[in-house]
């Protein structure tokens, strides 16, 4: 299935995006798509009905907001393609590296995105957004923790750079956290339909020039070793998400250009679709 809220923040609906390019309104199996719903999906995946069962809805127009509802906690992993591990200037890491973002970062895939007041090094990420569906907490395997991956998204994990590693004190948080620094979706793609994790091509544009180009199948950890790996500290909830890192192509590589107010990025994931968002001042 792929998964859609549509609407003005705050009064997001839940639509299901058919094959055939038709929308249809979920209002009447659940109020939203989050945490509650994609747990009951997990245990019920019968809990959908037939299309056909399900009022058609015209989407033209209207906002596309994130395809999952605020989310108890937006988990990060650093440096895991070894290409932007290099161009940032360090070594690939022994164990996942993990830092949050506030879930209040979340918006939707085409929202504006702010540059910060006193940003200087605003940078994109393309990445694979992973969302969770099944309570985990010390699970035994990788296998395993794929079984508690309700769905995947094309995530955007902005960073002000000057944030992250100047003033930060050592936590990268402050530079992850600024107001719409997490363009989400368009669609929330269930496990089922996105197929193998580790097989999907990411890349990004900024002003239409090409910034990144990589797969998934690069990562130094996989989505199963994530998932377990963060289980053995601490308690997945339905409805979290998870970034997975980003490929080589950012602007800290010093290749390219910070952005600015007016430039445009766009991200795309092979089969979980393309969002755009324009940089404004905040």
């Amino acid at each position: 299935m792929r998964l859609m809220r549509i609407g003005e923040p705050g009064r997001e609906r839940p639509v299901l995006a058919a094959p055939d390019g038709r929308h249809h309104d979920l209002s009447s199996v659940t109020a939203d798509i989050d945490g509650t719903f994609l747990a009951a999906l997990a245990a019920n995946p019968g809990l959908v009905p037939p299309t056909a069962e399900l009022p058609e809805v015209d989407i033209t127009g209207q906002r596309v907001g994130p395809p999952v509802a605020r989310p108890s906690a937006v988990l990060c992993i650093g440096q895991n393609y070894a290409a932007h591990a290099a161009e940032s200037g360090a070594l690939p890491p022994e164990q996942p590296i993990l830092f949050y973002k506030s879930p209040n970062t979340v918006v939707g895939p085409y929202d504006d995105v702010l540059i910060p007041r006193g940003g200087e090094k605003t940078d994109w990420e393309v990445e694979l957004a992973v969302v969770i569906g099944r309570r985990a907490a010390y699970l035994d395997s990788p296998q395993e923790a794929l079984a508690h991956v309700a769905g995947y998204a094309v995530s955007n994990d902005v960073s002000e750079r000057a944030f992250q590693l100047e003033v930060s004190g050592g936590q990268w948080s402050k530079g992850k956290s600024c107001a719409t620094f997490n363009p989400l979706g368009p669609v929330l793609v269930t496990a089922d339909e996105a197929g193998d994790p580790q097989g999907l091509r990411l890349r990004s544009w900024v002003n239409g020039e090409a910034r990144q180009d990589s797969v998934t199948a690069d990562m130094i950890f996989s989505v199963g070793e994530i998932v377990h790996h963060l289980s053995q500290y601490l308690v997945l909830e339905p409805g979290d998400v998870i970034n997975t890192g980003t490929p080589e192509g950012v602007a800290l590589s010093g290749r390219f250009p910070y952005l600015r107010d007016g430039d445009v990025m766009e991200m795309e994931i092979a089969g979980l679709g393309r969002q755009r968002s324009l940089c404004r001042p905040a």
